[in-house]
């Protein structure tokens, strides 16, 4: 039977995203930055890498740079291997009401603004850089029409 005669079935909901990853040269330099200039929680640490708490079932991975080339085996199962080069983007979500908040207490910290965005449905985001160049950004409602 060829796929013009089979109905395509619609794959199943996704609920979200779980995991979001930077790779970092310096996992020290961005624990000062993710832990305590962002104020997330660490959840783990090793020496390839450090999650953090974003959010209800929301987790950021940092890895060091270079030392998730190869598959790692697990008591369950193999983590296949990955890596990425040059400076990544990802957004955090926040509330409306705590934009200027975010805004000064970047300043106060000495993280440069590269940008801030007035988007057509209301939202506002703010554009800055952690120590390894990633491209990080605070978005509050209004950016998408699902948020």
């Amino acid at each position: 039977m060829s796929d013009t005669n089979v109905e395509k079935a619609a794959a199943p909901k996704i609920e979200g995203i779980l995991e979001t990853a930077v790779y970092v040269a310096d996992l020290a330099a961005a624990h000062a930055f993710y832990g305590e200039t962002l104020g997330l929680e660490r959840m783990t640490g090793t020496s390839r890498m450090m999650t953090y708490a974003v959010g209800p079932s929301e987790v950021l991975l940092v890895f060091h740079r270079g030392d998730t080339l190869e598959d790692t085996k697990t008591a369950g199962g193999v983590i296949p291997g990955h890596h990425s080069e040059g400076p990544a983007h990802f957004a955090f979500r926040i509330a409306t009401d705590s934009y200027g908040k975010w805004k000064r207490h970047l300043q106060a910290k000495d993280i440069a603004i590269l940008s801030e965005v007035n988007w057509p449905r209301g939202g506002r985001s703010l554009y800055f850089r952690d120590p390894d160049g990633n491209v990080v950004e605070l978005a509050t409602r209004g950016l998408w029409p699902n948020f």
